[in-house]
This record gives structure tokens, sequence and C-alpha cells, in this order.
């Protein structure tokens, strides 16, 4: 067979392709003819088109290349061979120089640029915010910040994580949205790195922030980036009050030590479990916690109040119309909900909910209270506890010890898991931790799989805890939350099959499933990170409220309880707040606020009213609860 004949145009393009390929000299010449192909003529036309050019051929030919050269910048001079090469020499030379400096200064600007992007200058602002890590907690965390400098000018927040800044900027754009009058400063690099983290000027700001994440070695980089901070700080005794988080308490000595006196170290699965316990034995007390740490509603608030020095506690519960107080700061050792006979005392602060600090003004109303109205039937004693836990993560053993801790005697605790989830000593473990007041049973099975759960009693459960999986290395952190939508799927079939509807708590790593979770509109979900990040956004704004919540969300301490308003008030009667503060004080707890059953479904705050006006009156349903502060 004969071999094919190229056509002419494939072969000068292979032709072409191959000169452009020889490099910048290639490039150069082309581009020479190129200019000269269209300049040459465009010349030669607008030459001879001109009444007043030159009449011989060589004047016309000098006018030409006059003109070309004016074009292209080479001098375009006439005369003698010599002096035209030593013209068109001296242009390209300007030239090369021109278009080098040119080409310097573009350099320059898309370094400085650069440079720019990737965050390396300095912050030169003063009592600012820094934040150090990036984690699903940061989104909670400067959100909470900006909201908290919303009435201060020129506030800023300098987060720094090894990461782009672009990324960090657009990502806090889209999830927080504008910063209002906070400033927002990204800057990016490694947090563990001293130099790096002397961008965010530490050594002048108001707070440190630093953020766990959920690789496997989360808390030794927690650890690190404290001990880069005091590197970084020129004076390690006199630096701005630390915030960390922790997920193990083996870390927790270690990372104290590296804060210094002044920093704060929480243990987030410590007070995650917590929180999944006391929604599980109250439901609906997750979303008292959310409305408590979030800067939109009410907050923790220290004060003093001289006139109220030597006046008994219980009396300070009806001296504020429009906040409540819950406790005594004694010295650092905060009494929640002391008893109403103790004595206020010349240092003493008062632990109050208010809407601002401006919001807490002396304002008497104990006249306000309808003894009639009050309940005067004690309580039934509370029976012991059913509990069903599906699914194991990391945290599963410490909830079964915050169970053991606030257990009635003959409580009981089901577990449903997978060989895969728990190991054998792990069950041991929490086994031998629970002890001879709560019974633990453990039961093999796929939570996602209708079978495991079909053969359950389910209707016999006071409560029921959802559980997703450790997220994995190297695999997505949506895949624990997956898991539970399944998990939450089949629940919910067996809800309707048994004609009740289960107090479940849901535990689920991203906030934005919580739209996708299939439970009631107010049920209990535990957002571990958004938890943690309010929680540390309240502490980095009052360092003195650590040891607060760390009473509040403690086993054994004062916590915040869902009780029935019939334990009160009598049903069906209108009373003021402050006739349920005043038979809250006769229990020995604080009340601080109600949930509504006729807007449980309903609202952002799903029925939940935190700090009301004790002016506020209301009739009191039978399915209303109150929120206290007390001792279970």
């Amino acid at each position: 067979m004969a071999p094919r004949r190229t056509p002419l145009g494939e072969r000068f393009r292979y032709w072409f392709d191959s000169t452009l390929a020889r490099g910048a000299p290639a490039l150069v010449g082309w581009l020479a003819l190129l200019c000269l192909a269209v300049v040459v003529p465009a010349s030669a036309v607008v030459v001879w088109t001109d009444p007043q050019a030159p009449a011989s051929l060589g004047g016309r030919l000098t006018q030409v290349w006059r003109l070309t050269g004016e074009t292209l910048r080479l001098g375009g001079a006439t005369g003698a061979p010599l002096r035209v090469v030593l013209t068109v020499l001296l242009a390209l030379v300007a030239l090369l120089y021109v278009s080098t400096l040119v080409g310097l200064i573009t350099t320059a600007l898309t370094e400085r640029l650069i440079a720019l992007r990737r965050g390396r200058s300095t912050v030169l602002e003063r009592g600012h915010a820094v934040v150090l890590g990036w984690s699903e907690q940061v989104f909670t965390v400067v959100g909470e910040l900006v909201a908290a400098n919303a009435n201060r000018r020129g506030a800023a927040v300098a987060l720094l994580a090894d990461r782009d800044k672009t990324v960090m900027e657009e990502a806090l754009n889209t999830k927080t949205g504008p910063g209002g009058r906070t400033r927002l400063i990204c800057r990016s690099g490694p947090p563990t790195d001293p130099a790096v983290l002397a961008l965010t000027n530490p050594a002048e700001a108001g707070v440190v922030l630093v953020l766990p994440h959920d690789e496997p070695d989360a808390d030794a980089q927690v650890v690190k980036t404290l001990l880069a901070l005091r590197a970084a700080l020129p004076d390690r005794d006199a630096g701005p009050p630390v915030v960390a988080a922790l997920r193990d308490d083996r870390y927790r000595l270690a990372a104290s030590l590296a804060a210094g006196p002044s920093g704060i170290v929480l243990e987030s699965d410590t007070v995650t479990a917590a929180l999944i316990v006391q929604a599980a034995r109250r439901p609906g007390l997750s979303l008292v916690h959310r409305e408590l740490l979030d800067f939109a509603g009410d907050e923790f608030y220290l004060t003093t109040e001289p006139s109220l020095v030597g006046s008994l506690f219980g009396d300070a519960l009806l001296s504020y119309t429009t906040s409540s107080v819950v406790g005594l700061m004694r010295g650092h050792v905060p009494l929640l909900s002391p008893p109403p006979n103790t004595p206020i005392g010349p240092d003493d602060l008062l632990v109050v909910i208010s809407r601002d600090d401006d919001t807490v003004r002396l304002d008497d109303c104990s006249h306000l209270v309808e003894k009639t109205a009050m309940a005067s039937e004690q309580p039934p004693p509370e029976r012991p506890e059913r509990v069903l836990l599906l699914g194991w993560n990391r945290r599963a053993s410490l909830v079964i010890d915050q169970l053991r801790r606030c257990a009635r005697p003959g409580s009981a605790v089901d577990v449903i898991a997978e060989d895969g989830e728990v190991t054998p000593q792990e069950v041991d473990d929490a086994d031998r931790e629970a002890g001879t007041g709560l019974t633990l049973t453990l039961r093999r099975g796929d939570v996602t799989c209708p079978e495991t759960l079909r053969g359950l009693e389910i209707a016999a459960y006071d409560s029921v805890i959802v559980l997703g999986r450790d997220p994995a290395p190297g695999h997505s952190s949506d895949e624990p939350d997956m898991r539970t939508l399944v998990t939450l799927l089949l629940l919910r079939r067996l809800e309707r099959a048994a004609g009740r509807e289960l107090p479940v708590v849901t535990e689920l790593i991203d906030d934005r499933n919580r739209a996708l979770a299939p439970i009631s509109p107010g049920a209990d979900v535990i957002i571990s990170g958004k938890l943690i990040g309010l929680l540390m956004a309240q502490i980095s704004q009052n360092r003195h409220l650590a040891a607060v919540f760390e009473e509040l969300f403690s086993a054994e301490g004062s916590g915040v309880h869902l009780r029935p308003a019939t334990d009160y008030v009598l049903p069906e009667h209108e009373t003021p707040f402050a006739t349920v503060v005043a038979a809250a004080r006769l229990r020995g707890e604080c009340a601080i606020g109600y949930r509504s059953h006729d807007d449980a479904s309903t609202g952002p705050g799903y029925g939940v009213r935190i700090n009301p006006p004790k002016t506020e009156r209301r009739r009191w349903g039978a399915r209303d609860e109150v929120v206290v502060v007390g001792r279970d």
C-alpha cells in the first residue's frame, strides 16, 4: 500500500509547532514577522494614499520606513545605512530596558499580592480576639464573637490556620455572614510555629482561643500550639487570657501548664457527654442550653449589689424584674442555687442571667407574688430510669459514667453496638465504672439494620441516645451523621408502631444535618462542636464564668433542669412569673424560665423562654415546664 500523502496545511502546522517548541527566540521571531507583515503593508497604503507624499519611489519607500519605525518604536531614522542600523540598535536596547523594567515591576507586584493573599503581614490591632486552628467550631466561635462585639467599634478577630487565606475568608463569609462592626482578619500558616503565630500579634490581643480538630493527634497539636504561643510572647507571664479545648482528659494537665495561670482548658468530650445525659434525663434541655450559651439571647453575668450585702440570697431572687439571680460567686468558687437563707457577703458577686450587663437593675418585685396560686403538693418521688444507647464512639464510656453519677437505684442502660465499634475492654471498663447502681447490658448489632431494632420494646425506655461513629482518618466527617440519620428513620418507624413519641437525644457533627434529622422540631440534638464553640466564646468574654459552666455541667453540681409547671403553680391558673420564682425558692431552686407546650413545635426557641420579666402573666398549662437551676 502506498504511503498516505500528508496535506500541505498539516505539514505547515507541524513545522510551525516545531519552531515554537524551540523556545522564546522562535516566538520573538514569529512575533516580529507578524508585526512586519501587518505594519509594512499598512504603512505603504498610508504613504501611497497621502497627497503630500514624495513623488519619487525612493522618497516614498523612505517614508514607509519612517512610519514603520515609529509604529514599532524603532526610531525610523533615515540616511546612511550605518546610521539606520545604529538607531535601530538603540531602539531595541530601549525596548529591552523598558520591557525588562515592566516585567520586574509586574513580578514584584505579583509576589506582593500573593504574599497578601497568603496572609503573611502582621496584625496591628490591639485588644482583638485571636483564634488559632481550624475546625467546624470556628464558624460558631467567630459568629459568636461577632455577635458579642455588635456594639463595639474597632473590634477585630484574627484567625490563624494552616489553610489558604482566600479559602478561609470565603468559608467564613458563607457560613457566618458579614462581620458587621467586627473586622475579620485571616492569616495563613501553622499555629504551632512561633514565628508564624506572631503574625496575629498575640501580645496585644484581648483573648486567644485554641480550637481542636478531628485528627487523631488533635490534643497533642493543641498542647504544641499553646507552647508556641508562650514562645511567641515577649513576656510569658503577662500574656492574654487563653481558652483552649481538648478531647482527652490525659492531656489536660499538660495543656493547663502550657496555657499558664490565666488559661482555661475545656474537655470537649466530657462536656458533650454531660449535655447528652442531661438532655436524655430531661427532654428539651438542649434547647435551654443553646439559649443560655448563645449571645443572641440572655447570658450569664457577674455583678455586685452593695445594697443587698447582709441580706439573704432568697431575697435577691425577687429583687430584679428583668434579670434572674441563680447564685453567688464567693472568691473563685461558684455557689449556684445556694440555700435561700445564705447571707450575701461584702465580697460576693451575684450570678445573674440578663439581656445585657446594663439591664441588671435593682427593682423589688416581691409584691407580685400570688401565694394562692402556688402548688402545695410535693411532687412524687422519681422512679428508676431505663435508657437505650444506640451506637458507640469515644464519648460512649463518658456518657455511661455520667449516667452512673446521676442514676437512681434500679436504673438500667441497654447498649447496642457493632463489634467494630466497641471492644470488649471498653465494655468491661464501662461496666466496672457503672457500679452497682446502674445495670449495663450490651447487645451486638448494627443500629442501621431494621432487624436489630425490631425486637426491642421501644416503648419501655424512658429515653434513647443515638451516638454516631467517630470520623475515620481520611474519610468525610459527614459519614457518622449519615448513619445517625438512618438510625433515626428506623426509630421514627418504631415510634409510629408503638403509638408513642420517644424522647430521643441525637448527637450530630454537622449542624446543617439537623434540618435533615427525622425527629420532632423541638427534639434534643447535640451538636458537639457547636456547643463547645458557644462555651468557648462565652468564657472568652468573661473567664470567671468558666467555673459557673463547670458547675452547671457537672453531674454532682447544681445544673439546669426542666420540671413540670404543676410542681410550682396550680394548673390553668393565670399568675405572674414572680409566683413561679417564689415557689421554686421554697424548694431551694432558682427559676429562670419556662417552656410552653403550646409553642413547643413553632418558633426558633420551640417554646423555651429564658429570663422572662417577673411581671409577665400567663396561664400555666398542665404540660408546661419550668426551667430551674438546682440540684437533682
